[in-house]
Order: C-alpha cells, then sequence, then structure tokens
C-alpha cells in the first residue's frame, strides 16, 4: 500500500484537497493499524521475511537507488553506496539476525522479597508505528528505524523526505514489491502529508530531522501521549589539542565536512583549538580539500556532493556574508548550481548565524580557545550536541573532554563513525534529540518491555494481609 500526494511547496493545496488529504490518511492508518491488530506481524516468521525482503530490495536495485541518490543530491556512486545503501543492508541483516534472541523473555533475578516467584521481560510489539525522514540519507535514514519497527513486530507507515524526490518515488515504488505493502505503507508528500499524519494517533513516531520540526512532532505525539524518538542535530564540536596528530586530524575532520557536502547531522560543526597549532590545522585542512578534489576542483567533481536545494545553497551563503571572521580556505557559492565550495572560517563573531545555527553545509568555522579547559567551558555554554569529537594522543585529556562534557556520542580521533557499529545505540540529548536506536537498542525502542512477575499459589502467608497486629508488622519491618 502506498500513498502518493503533490508536494504542496510545488502545487499549492487549497482547503478542499487538504481535507481529501486527511481522509485518504486516515484511511491508510485504520488499515495498517486492521493489519496489526489480526496479529499478522507478531509472529518471528513474519518479521525476519520483510527483514528478508528489505535487504534483497537494497541488493537488487542497488543502481537504481545509486541513480536516485545522484539525481537528489549529486551524490557520487560510492558515497551513496557506501553511506546510504550497503550500510543499510549490513544493520538490517544484523537486526535479522538477533530479532528472534531479543525478542524472547528475559529472565530476571528477584529480591528475597519477592520469592517465592519468577520474574521476567517480555518484549512485545507497540503497535502502529510513523517513521519520518529527512533528505540527506534518504534510505538509510528511513529504513533503519522503519527495519526496527519491523524487527519489534510492529506494522509501520513510512514517510519519506519530498526534497529527495527520486529516492522517495524509488522507495514508494519498490518496498510493496518487496514486503508486506498491507502491513507497511509508504506515504509521499509534502507538509500537507506529514501534517495529516501527526493528526492521526500512532504507538509510536520515529522523526529525524531538524530541531524546528522536532518540536512540531512532539507537540503533535503529546496530544494522544504517543512515545517519540526525535534524532535531530545540532552543532557538534571538535576540539583538536595540542598532542593530536594535526595531518591525520586535519584529513579525518575535512573527509567529515566533504561527505554529502556537510549535509550529515553529526557532521563536525566547528573546531576549537589553541593559537599553537591552529595556522598548522588549517593548512593541513586546505592540503586535504586539495588531495580529495584532485586536478578536478569541486565545482563539477563527480566525487562531491551538491547542496540540496537553491534554498539551502542561499541559506548557506547567507551564513558567510555575515560571520566577522577570516575566510582562509574556500568561500565560493553558486546558489543556481547548487554549489558551495568547502570553505573554512577562522574565529567568526560567537554571536553570529555562522556559530548559532546548525551549519549543515561544507563550511568548518575554526575558533581559538586559550586551552582545554576554556574548550569544555565553550562546549558547556551552548546546547548538547548530537556528537563530539575530540583529537588527542593524550589519553588524559580526551578522558577529561569526555567526562566534562555532555553529547549524543562522540568520537575519538575521528569524525562520524561511532554512528556506524549497530552495538552502540545512536541518538541525541537534550536539543540534539531524545531516544535511541542501532542494533538491539532500536529494536527495543519499538518495543514495549512489559514487566511480569510470576507468584505461586502456594504458600501464602497471612502477615501481608490486614489486620496489621503487631507481631506481622514486626515480621515486615525485618523482612524489608
Amino acid at each position: 500500500m502506498s500513498l502518493n500526494v503533490q508536494d504542496p511547496e510545488i502545487k499549492p493545496i487549497d482547503r478542499t484537497e487538504r481535507n481529501e488529504i486527511s481522509a485518504q490518511i486516515g484511511k491508510v492508518v485504520s488499515s495498517v493499524r486492521d493489519v496489526y491488530q489480526s496479529g499478522r506481524t507478531t509472529p518471528m516468521e513474519w518479521r525476519l521475511e520483510q527483514l528478508d525482503g528489505l535487504v534483497r530490495m537494497l541488493n537488487d536495485n542497488t543502481a537504481q537507488f545509486e541513480q536516485a541518490l545522484a539525481d537528489d543530491l549529486g551524490k557520487p556512486g560510492i558515497e551513496g553506496f557506501a553511506a546510504d545503501i550497503r550500510s543499510t543492508s549490513n544493520e538490517i541483516s544484523y537486526l535479522r539476525k538477533h530479532a528472534a534472541k531479543w525478542a524472547k523473555p528475559r529472565k530476571v533475578k528477584l529480591p528475597m522479597t519477592a520469592k517465592p516467584g519468577s520474574g521476567r521481560i517480555v518484549p512485545e510489539p507497540l503497535g502502529v508505528a510513523l517513521v519520518i525522514a529527512p533528505w540527506n540519507y534518504p534510505i538509510q535514514l528511513l529504513l533503519l528505524p522503519v527495519a526496527a519497527a519491523i524487527a519489534a513486530g510492529n506494522s509501520v507507515i513510512a514517510k519519506p523526505s519530498e526534497v529527495s524526490p527520486a529516492t522517495s518515488n524509488a522507495l514508494a515504488e519498490l518496498i510493496p514489491r518487496y514486503i508486506d505493502s498491507e502491513a507497511v505503507a509508504v506515504c509521499e508528500g509534502g507538509v500537507d502529508v506529514a501534517t495529516a499524519l501527526l493528526e492521526q494517533r500512532f504507538d509510536h513516531i520515529f522523526y529525524t530531522g531538524s530541531t524546528g520540526v522536532g518540536r512540531i512532532v512532539y507537540e503533535a505525539a503529546a496530544k494522544h501521549l504517543t512515545p517519540v524518538v526525535l534524532e535531530l542535530g545540532g552543532k557538534s564540536p571538535v576540539v583538536v589539542h595540542n598532542s593530536a596528530k594535526i595531518d591525520v586530524a586535519a584529513r579525518r575532520v575535512a573527509w567529515g565536512k566533504w561527505l554529502n557536502a556537510g549535509q550529515t547531522c553529526v557532521a563536525p560543526d566547528y573546531v576549537l583549538i589553541t593559537k599553537d597549532v591552529r595556522e598548522r590545522f588549517v593548512d593541513a585542512l586546505q592540503q586535504a580539500f586539495t588531495e580529495f578534489a584532485d586536478e578536478r576542483g569541486t565545482k563539477t567533481n563527480p566525487d562531491y556532493s551538491s547542496i540540496v536545494s537553491e534554498r539551502h545553497a542561499e541559506r548557506l551563503r547567507g551564513l558567510l556574508a555575515d560571520h566577522g571572521g577570516a575566510v582562509a580556505v574556500g568561500g565560493d557559492v553558486d546558489t543556481a548550481s547548487c554549489y558551495v565550495e568547502p570553505t573554512v572560517v577562522v574565529d567568526p563573531n560567537v554571536d553570529s548565524d555562522l556559530m548559532n545555527e546548525e551549519i549543515f553545509g561544507p563550511v568548518l568555522p575554526i575558533v581559538t580557545v586559550e586551552s582545554t579547559t576554556a574548550a569544555i567551558e565553550f562546549i558547556n555554554g551552548r546546547e548538547k550536541p548530537l556528537a563530539l569529537y575530540v583529537f588527542a594522543e593524550d589519553e588524559d585529556v580526551s578522558e577529561q573532554i569526555l567526562d566534562s562534557t555532555s553529547s549524543g556520542g562522540a568520537c575519538v580521533n575521528h569524525v562520524v563513525l561511532h554512528l556506524t557499529p549497530p552495538e552502540l545505540p545512536f541518538g541525541g540529548v537534550g536539543q540534539s534529540g531524545t531516544g535511541r536506536y542501532h542494533g538491539k537498542s532500536g529494536f527495543d525502542t519499538f518495543s514495549n518491555l512489559k514487566s511480569v512477575l510470576n507468584k505461586p499459589t502456594s504458600p501464602d502467608p497471612k502477615f501481608l494481609y490486614p489486620p496489621y497486629t503487631k507481631v506481622k508488622e514486626r515480621i515486615i519491618r525485618k523482612l524489608l
């Protein structure tokens, strides 16, 4: 089952059409809920069949997905394959391998006060899950939460991003061919479709995107007391300590900004560094970008992604127009071709938009600090980030920074890669998000972990029941 509605940003939708969309959405959600309530999605055999189908879909249609990613984002084929297609199929295979074990009741040890008896935690599906995906990694960030919801036994409504239309269309076309389309429905469309979906009651909502829209999702979920996972973003800092291997640190940070042209929720957003090593680091960044581009430069380089739209390119131009710092590398912006050159800005005004908005593009501010303590204070003076990166050969320094700050996740001596192992839960904290997924944490997110206590009918000691005599009171107080 799928629903395709014209993007309202392209074609304005009047009240009558909006009501029609709401009615259509209501029917889709009702139908998917009927499937869940029938019990079809609960058996492990069904769950594993759907996960197998998703892996087959990605493997069978790799070329089509790579082309869709290139059409939407100008992604190099190998980058789309590695970061959006194969990483997704690998994690779905991991879910498929472990789901049956995770779904089994989990025995717990009971205290003396609960004995005789036995206790267990029983994972059960929540019901109907809504997954709303962003445009920057439109395959991974739709299918991984969908797969986790399926592994946990739920039915799902999947909403791809209209900002990546080619990939959205490919997913809507292919998903029903490979998995149960009555239990997993794809709803394409823009703001009006998302709004209509959020008017419905779900048993879980999983949203990846901006903090602003995250607040709207949270507010809509509150009306039905629906649990949510919000995978948001923010400004993920990089601390480069004097003990760091500067060339390696610069190359890895540059790669984090080159990847998808910086349009990654955990991309390094800004760097904190002392004056002692700042110039070496900036020079090494420039060298890294030059090596990545080869002799082709970046503007027409097939290894360098585009900015997703003219509007987003214009937003980045605005951030570069009034930052108060010095452009040390790059700076070229061509909104008509959705191009922003990898750019390094040294010591921007910390009150500028560049230093207060999530950049989500290939622009990297460098902020000079006096010390590690000053870097920690700078980070703690702002909202908690989705990711924190530390480059230091001195382990005491890296541990000091990790212990003294709070972030959704962290990586020492690299960037971005901490979200790839399925064994590591991924998510934000504070303004950068709430909830976790990947691997078992994703399975648990879409499950109700029901606590069950079994008590035998014998013995049935009378001291538990009123009237509470002094003898009974002494026994109870001693036991507790």
